[in-house]
């Protein structure tokens, strides 16, 4: 069987993630959507069984991030049978593929979440018509309800984290922890609920607790004297733990350095929160660094809804614990804080204020005493990046480059109306105007 994941309108609905990645690389639980779809259908890796169809300016940097999955490619699909899926669709356990013969369309609550066709409808997939496709398709074809759920909104893969956690680590068969890793280490809980890869270094005065679920390491990680992981949680390749303290429900992609407090929360590749502070009920992008004690609240103060503002606009969550979704390439200074429920688009730098930073942070844009504002130029913010990549053995080549001019051109209307509302609402927070003046150079004390 061959598998098409592609991408439906909804896909911007989990922005500010989905500004620089697919929807199917999302992670969620231990591993991305992309592997939890291939594997309820048991497809194997490689360009000759897995392909994508996805948003146009994201396919040149894919390629690039991910030889083995073929993108956009007309040729590939009309090459025979492939199963269509959405990529923000994730089977239900226990799924069983459809047994009918010819072409069929499997719902998920009413709505076509994947379609096994023939090469004549496969071609007609285009990047930005998935949805008119599936109607069409659904139209033609007996349909099967398959179960499953979707995933909405970036705080869906926040409060389903803890079940996937668990799911992943049963479905994946995780076991095994060698002796010499006890030896260093205290376990509170079951023993088979933890699974340590044989070349993870785990250093003294370090406790795993499993009580209250799995515990997973990759390869490489690095567990330094006095951290605490509580599960559920997956540690990606290659990350180092500094003195944290994790406290369930979080999945730690490869190559970061996380220390502090972590509740709920998954941070994706190559990230860093080196120092104290709170991160909690969370999605943090790659290549993002967090400055010390920088944290982030994810409870309202009367234990109400949250309110997330996705593209500016307030969004109810339906939840009373949200905390923050931060895009990719972005910095917050020594000691920022974070409203609950905020959002803070790709290649933000957002300084400390001392009061509580705005929810709503735009793409390429600085938080600069408590107000949203220009950021660096688009020269200064790629020669950053490419910096803070070739530290990791990686480079921003011409690719990403291409990536992020194009999403600077699509977010300038949502950054004009945040610089707009921050000048209708300039005098509103004294703290503000305060730092301002106490910065001119002739400010009196």
């Amino acid at each position: 069987m061959r598998l098409c994941l592609v991408e439906d309108i909804a896909a911007s609905g989990l922005e500010p993630l989905t500004l620089t990645r697919p929807v199917h690389d999302l992670l969620l639980g231990s591993t991305t959507l992309s592997s939890k779809i291939a594997r309820a259908f048991q497809v194997g890796p490689g360009p000759q069984r897995r392909g994508c169809v996805i948003r146009a300016h994201l396919a040149a940097a894919q390629r690039q991030r991910d030889p083995h999955l073929v993108v956009n490619d007309r040729d590939w699909l009309a090459r025979g049978p492939v199963l269509v899926a959405n990529s923000r669709w994730v089977p239900p356990v226990g799924f069983q593929v459809p047994e009918e013969s010819g072409s069929w369309v499997g719902l998920c609550e009413g709505q076509p979440a994947c379609a096994w066709v023939g090469p004549e409808d496969a071609v007609a997939l285009e990047p930005h018509g998935v949805d008119s496709w599936f109607e069409r398709i659904a139209s033609r074809y007996d349909c099967t309800e398959l179960d499953g759920e979707w995933i909405h909104r970036p705080w869906d893969l926040v409060a389903k984290n803890e079940a996937h956690l668990e799911r992943d680590f049963e479905e994946l068969a995780w076991r095994g922890v060698t002796n010499r890793h006890l030896t260093t280490m205290a376990l509170v809980g079951p023993a088979d609920r933890l699974s340590i890869h044989e070349t993870a270094r785990i250093d003294p005065y370090t406790v795993f607790d499993t009580t209250n679920g799995p515990i997973s390491l990759g390869p490489n990680v690095w567990v330094q004297p006095f951290t605490r992981i509580e599960g559920p949680c997956s540690i990606g390749a290659e990350t180092q733990l500094f003195r944290a303290n994790l406290r369930g429900c979080v999945t730690i992609g490869p190559n970061c350095r996380i220390g502090g407090e972590v509740e709920a929360a998954i941070v994706h590749g190559y990230s860093n929160k080196y120092h104290e502070g709170f991160l909690g009920h969370a999605y943090v992008g790659e290549w993002v660094n967090l400055g010390a004690i920088t944290s982030n609240s994810d409870l309202r103060n009367d234990y109400g809804e949250v309110r997330v503002p996705l593209q500016g606009d307030p969004i109810p969550t339906g939840q009373a614990k949200v905390g923050c979704f931060i895009g990719d390439h972005t910095r917050t200074g020594m000691g920022s804080m974070l409203n609950t429920g905020t959002a803070v688009g790709v290649m933000c730098n957002v300084l400390p204020a001392g009061i509580l930073l705005p929810k709503h942070v735009p793409s390429f844009t600085a938080v600069l005493y408590g107000r949203v504002a220009p950021g660096f130029s688009l020269n200064q913010l790629f020669e950053t990046a490419r910096i803070v990549m070739g530290r990791r053995g990686k480079s921003f080549n011409e690719a990403e480059e291409q990536l992020y001019r194009t999403l600077y051109v699509q977010t300038r209307l949502e950054r004009e109306r945040a610089f707009q509302r921050s000048h209708e609402h300039r005098g509103d927070a004294w703290p503000v105007a305060q730092a301002a003046r106490l910065d001119r150079p002739h400010a009196v004390r």
